[in-house]
């Protein structure tokens, strides 16, 4: 590293029984050296294992750290016999078996039985062969019509380098080998250990979402138990990313990163599925299929905002605006009304807006959308603002009366809104309002040239007549 070399200190690997008849020996075919999860390892392929009750062979993985001594850390188990040969990819360490032309795939990420010493694996998947490679036939244009011819896999005269490496010296080809995700989904039943899997690949985010899919749709629904383990197993990687960019922030912006160099900012793997990612590409696709049904479909929206919850991730808005859509479409505004009075969807101004737009179809929708913008501590001016904007004139009137504010609140701002409802009843009900205000605050029902609402009183005139222009009152 850095131009040097470091030589690792001796360590003792532990042979298979052999006959008494013959010498204990370890042959270097049977010795790999590899890098897995960014850790070095020495995988030696044991081909008889060392206890009497099984006969099929292992590779052990001695774990060489940077300091400290060489250990047995992991035992992975090939349950049969013959002739072998190793491959890392992706993580994954792959064992090819000639006799079957087959290979099996371990992940020591994945849980296995601790026997005391070590950890012992069986292979993830059923033994699956090598996607079948046809060799083109070359030579001149009129010849190279010819099928190509089927290379002969798991041959005698293959060459395995690490990690990933297959040369077949026969036919004098270099392959690199490559583990295919999407096969493994219908290969590994239990969504769990899937997920478990899928999140330590590198191109994992797409497989991740199709699952995601998939288990909501039929005919593969999931029950709700396995859906929230899929959510608290991608929301538990959301929110390790979250910690460390967090505290590399904290770091950044303490001015410590100049006195620690080696400090590099987290890098965001494909396993970090955030909250948009599963919005766009499964949630909001899912709701608008409708193909489940409603009861499900909130359950599962729920299911996920309880996992971000768990993991004390703050639920992006748009989330409970597609609870609130759901629970609307279906008309369950009695749920509706309860997810809101007990906090379950959390406050926010988006929030607010859309249900103030909700008024026409259930009018309590009006108050719940005021008292959540109370709640949020929102300046006074700025809930006018939203209610105006959603043309919600009476409803804004009423709210600044509400609170004491309407004898200093701008005439023209509510005449322009109520003019742009295109209502007159409406707009004849705002500038009444504003008349008897100036007649009680000047003694005058007229607007004083400052308040620039000429262009309104022309109006009123021109729709009801200056008759309707109210009257100074003296008393």
């Amino acid at each position: 590293q850095s131009g040097t070399m470091s030589k690792l200190s001796k360590f003792e690997i532990e042979l298979a029984a052999a006959p008494k008849s013959s010498k204990l020996s370890l042959s270097e075919r049977d010795i790999a050296m590899a890098t897995i999860y960014g850790q070095l390892y020495v995988l030696y392929l044991r081909h008889h294992s060392r206890t009497s009750n099984s006969t099929g062979a292992e590779v052990v993985l001695y774990h060489l750290p940077r300091e400290g001594s060489c250990k047995k850390m992991h035992i992975l188990k090939l349950n049969r016999t013959g002739k072998f040969a190793l491959n890392v990819v992706d993580n994954l360490v792959v064992v090819h078996h000639q006799d079957t032309e087959t290979s099996v795939i371990f992940d020591i990420k994945l849980k296995g039985e601790f026997d005391g010493s070590a950890t012992i694996h069986q292979f993830v998947l059923p033994p699956r062969s090598i996607q079948p490679y046809q060799i083109p036939v070359a030579g001149p244009a009129s010849v190279t019509s010819q099928a190509p011819v089927p290379c002969k896999l798991y041959s005698s005269s293959w060459i395995v380098f690490q990690p990933d490496i297959i040369i077949s010296a026969s036919e004098g080809y270099l392959w690199s080998l490559q583990v295919k995700l999407e096969p493994v989904v219908n290969l590994l039943l239990d969504k769990g250990r899937l997920m478990d899997f899928l999140l330590q690949r590198r191109e994992c985010k797409m497989v991740i979402l199709s699952v995601c899919s998939q288990m909501l749709s039929e005919p593969e629904r999931g029950s709700l138990s396995v859906i929230a383990t899929v959510f608290d197993k991608l929301n538990h990687e959301y929110k390790k990313y979250l910690e460390a960019e967090q505290s590399y922030t904290m770091v950044v912006e303490a001015g410590l990163s100049r006195s620690n160099p080696l400090l590099k900012r987290p890098v965001r793997t494909q396993a970090v599925i955030d909250q948009s990612d599963m919005y766009t590409h499964v949630l909001s696709v899912f709701t608008e299929k409708k193909e489940a049904p409603h009861k499900f479909t909130i359950a599962v929206l729920m299911e996920y905002i309880r996992s971000l919850n768990q993991f004390q991730i703050a639920v992006q808005h748009y989330l409970y605006e597609l609870v609130i859509k759901t629970l609307v479409q279906h008309n369950l505004f009695y749920t509706l009304h309860q997810f809101l009075q007990y906090h379950v969807l959390s406050d926010s101004k988006p929030l607010a807006c859309l249900l103030l737009s909700l008024e026409s179809i259930y009018p309590p929708a009006h108050q719940l959308s005021l008292d959540m913008l109370k709640r949020l501590s929102t300046a006074n001016d700025e809930i006018v603002e939203v209610l105006l904007s959603k043309h919600q004139v009476l409803a804004a009137l009423r709210f600044i009366r509400g609170i004491g504010g309407h004898d200093s609140i701008s005439a023209r701002k509510f005449l322009d809104a109520a003019k742009q409802a295109e209502d007159e009843m409406l707009f004849y009900t705002i500038f009444r309002f504003f008349e008897q205000r100036n007649q009680r605050l000047r003694g005058n029902p007229s607007f004083t040239p400052g308040e620039h609402c000429e262009e309104h009183v022309n109006f009123f005139k021109q729709v009801f007549g200056e008759q309707a222009l109210m009257k100074p009152t003296t008393f």
